[in-house]
């Protein structure tokens, strides 16, 4: 064992052995309880691969499989060489890996559209709130440059997309809670292929990409004049109707 791993973590009464059957789920499962209780905390590091199947009465190749899982999802770090940076340690779950975890996870849950709106609808009501209380100069820039983009004639639709996109996300950063802005950049980048597809459909784009372009100019509008609460009231129409508009979003029966 390494000599930095507190005993009273390995004594701890929720660390138990585990069943055989599906070992390496059963150790992440395992470290997550850990995790969860705070007996393990971002920087401490695990013990080495044999104390730690020998402690969970599993095979080091359970153990080893555990860890890899855990550090594609961004929950541990490995360092190799020697010296008190070498093995395993929980790292700090960065914003980036909770927003690709969480924008597959709601691209393969097959959610009703009904559902992803109201979440959004929730989220960016708050977002447009915030953003208007906490706006400064850099927040104005980051909201102006797509609301720009998506009011060039040459733009494509593609590009309006994306340029759509980045306009919520920049008020959802403008709110200042990091945690709303990471679950509205994974809420849209869930949305960003089949809303793309969506526009594609449209026979006649005109009309929608001029709506989607008042409703958008009016939301920055109120809030760079503090108003928050009609910034929220004009997302949550703005979010609804925008998906009114894009009948190929919603599939029979919604």
């Amino acid at each position: 064992m390494s000599e930095n791993v507190p005993s009273s973590w390995l004594d701890s009464p929720t660390w138990r052995p585990v069943a055989r059957a599906r070992a390496h789920e059963l150790v992440i499962e395992a470290i997550e309880d850990q995790i969860l209780s705070g007996a393990l905390k971002v920087g401490d590091p695990l013990p080495a691969e044999r104390e730690l199947a020998a402690r969970l009465q599993v095979s080091r190749a359970g153990v080893r499989e555990a860890i890899r899982v855990l550090e594609g999802q961004g929950v541990l770090r490995s360092s190799v060489g020697a010296g008190a940076e070498a093995g395993t340690f929980i790292a700090s779950f960065s914003g980036e890996a909770l927003t690709r975890f969480l924008r597959l996870h709601i691209a393969l849950s097959n959610f009703q559209l009904a559902d992803v709106i109201d979440a959004r609808v929730m989220l960016e009501r708050s977002s447009a709130i915030f953003a208007a209380e906490n706006l400064n100069d850099e927040s104005v820039a980051g909201i102006r440059d797509p609301l720009n983009r998506m009011n060039s004639e040459a733009i494509s639709r593609e590009e309006f997309n994306d340029a759509d996109t980045a306009f919520h996300v920049a008020i959802a950063e403008a709110s200042g809670n990091r945690l709303v802005a990471d679950l509205t950049i994974a809420i849209r980048a869930s949305l960003r292929a089949p809303i793309l597809e969506a526009f594609r459909q449209l026979n006649d784009w005109s009309p929608v990409v001029t709506m989607l372009r008042e409703q958008h100019q009016a939301i920055f509008d109120a809030i760079i004049a503090g108003d928050g609460k009609l910034a929220a009231d004009l997302t949550e129409h703005h979010i609804r109707a925008a998906s009114g508009a894009l009948p190929a979003l919603h599939s029979p029966g919604e």
